[in-house]
């Protein structure tokens, strides 16, 4: 008997066609028939490369958040900073709310981001896929649009060009760092496809309900 092939239905996004895609092939694209957008593709090694940017982002973020952002010199003083200082001065000068705010989106967001990702890419990799692992994608979803490391980086150098007309500023390897971050959470998201984690959750899922049916199966014999 010929086994039947599963085929994942979506609408698309752009004309809510509801249609089914097919297993795509290495590098395959599918792309909707009455818009022409692109619906899903099958990049190689999508989850190994998206592994690795993360675990560079988690790289860079510790050094971001523990090296000075920049240096200022003014009358022969010099004074540096860094993120996580920046938010606790903004605490002790009465902003607390927007001391909260920065270290939220500059520092707890991303770091949650990053750790959620690293660990669903991580057990992903083991069989059967654990169950929590879905619960975590979701989680990660929702930290990503809260990093907000590129609206950081372009105040920081709003900053900048105002201080330079005053003091002597220059930046340090955490504001380096912190361009890098942006770069790599945007290439982690274009690598990654949540598709993948899915279909892994969904096969688990599937051999479970099976070997389910085959137990009872055979307590009713």
């Amino acid at each position: 008997m010929q086994k039947e092939i599963s085929l994942e239905t979506v609408a698309c996004p752009d004309c809510d066609l509801l249609q089914q895609i097919p297993p795509l092939p290495p590098k395959g694209k599918a792309r909707c028939p009455r818009c022409g957008l692109v619906l899903a593709t099958e990049p190689t090694d999508s989850l190994d490369r998206t592994l690795a940017l993360t675990v560079t982002a988690a790289i860079v973020f510790i050094v971001a958040n523990a090296a000075p952002l920049m240096q200022i010199s003014a009358v022969g003083n010099r004074a540096s900073t860094t993120i996580i200082n920046g938010a606790y001065q903004m605490w002790m000068q009465g902003q607390q709310i927007t001391a909260a705010i920065v270290a939220f989106c500059a520092v707890l967001a991303p770091a949650a981001y990053i750790l959620f990702m690293l660990t669903v890419l991580l057990a992903v990799r083991r069989q059967p896929t654990p169950p929590w692992v879905g619960e975590l994608l979701r989680w990660a979803d929702h930290m990503q649009p809260w990093s907000m490391n590129e609206v950081m980086m372009l105040g920081i150098l709003v900053a900048l060009i105002k201080i330079a007309e005053l003091a002597t500023v220059d930046p340090g390897i955490g504001m380096f760092a912190v361009g890098g971050l942006v770069v790599l959470f945007a290439a982690i998201a274009v690598t990654f496809d949540p598709r993948k984690i899915w279909e892994r959750i969904g096969w688990d899922d599937s051999s479970v309900s099976e070997g389910a049916s085959v137990s009872r199966t055979e307590g009713g014999q």
